[in-house]
């Protein structure tokens, strides 16, 4: 298994490192920070596999995707409230006019 590594790549500096199961975890997951950055990220399980240059190529591939969506406009969405009420819905019958009034 690889250890924690750090790399530089597009000027952000990167901290990797492999974290144990805990908890209801039962993996180890694969965390990062980037510099400038105050989240950290576990996007990927820890492979047996793993090396440095893997690690480091999926990590950059999904911080730059990353980057990219929060680039992307807001997407306006409707209030679960607020939908479009059916229209096509009977409207409430209206009192008969010739029945008998109690």
């Amino acid at each position: 298994m690889v250890r924690a590594f750090d790399f530089e790549e597009n000027g952000r500096t990167f901290t990797c490192q492999v974290e144990e199961p805990r908890g209801s975890r039962t993996e180890a997951w694969w965390w990062f920070g980037v510099s400038g950055d105050q989240n950290r990220y576990a996007p990927f399980h820890a492979l047996p596999g793993d090396t440095q240059e893997s690690v480091r190529t999926r990590i950059a591939a999904y911080y730059a995707e990353l980057l990219y969506r929060r680039a992307q406009p807001a997407q306006p969405r409707q209030h679960w409230a607020r939908r479009n009420k059916d229209t096509t819905a009977a409207p409430a019958a209206a009192p008969d006019a010739s029945a008998p009034s109690t």
